[in-house]
């Protein structure tokens, strides 16, 4: 078994509204903005009349920076006047994972 430290998910989960002009835009900077800071581990998104993005990372303080960081902020106050209609957002200790692979 490989050596396995705790970490954290940020489950954010989306529905749209009909004004996404520019959305698929910011979703992408952001996604390369965040894995330039500091404890981010990775991202998985999938997106069908539900958006689901999961990020991780190492502690709870990062994640806590990355939401004020001042670019994603400006992200999150344009999905809130234009792309959301609705989101929620859950913070999780990871404690435990694993995978299948063929």
């Amino acid at each position: 078994m490989k050596n396995f430290k705790p970490y954290y998910a940020v489950i954010f989960t989306s529905t749209h509204t009909n004004h996404i002009k520019g959305y698929t835009e910011m979703a992408s900077k952001m996604e390369e903005l965040a894995t330039q800071q500091k404890g981010f581990l990775g991202i998985d998104s999938a997106k069908n009349d539900v958006g689901i993005t999961v990020s991780y990372w190492e502690t709870l303080e990062d994640i806590k920076n990355w939401k004020q960081q001042r670019d994603h902020l400006v992200a999150q106050q344009k999905g809130i006047s234009d792309w959301y209609s609705w989101y929620n957002v859950r913070i999780c200790k990871v404690e435990r994972e694993y995978d299948f692979k063929k």
